[in-house]
């Protein structure tokens, strides 16, 4: 009875140490993808969405000033007709 209990005891430990290497491969390839992807992104130049949204609100700000400025150039010429 002993030799079985220590031959069950054996199989439990390897399949710990499988499963501990198991996770530690599993980790090393998800740091690895996600250097890659990292790495491919930045060779695309990507924005983020800050940066997006950043010149997104300047453009907005822009239009505005923009129409503004029309709207009293129009009046001025307007102004200078009569």
């Amino acid at each position: 009875m002993q030799t079985r209990n220590k031959i069950m005891e054996d199989i439990s430990q390897l399949m710990t140490n499988a499963m501990g290497v198991a996770q530690g491969a599993k980790d090393e390839a998800e740091t690895a993808m996600n250097s890659m992807i990292d790495r491919w992104l930045a060779d695309r130049d990507l924005v983020t969405r800050e940066e997006f949204d950043a010149v997104r609100a300047m453009a907005q700000k822009a239009r505005e000033e923009n129409e503004a400025l029309k709207a009293r150039i129009e009046a001025l010429e307007t102004a200078g007709k009569s």
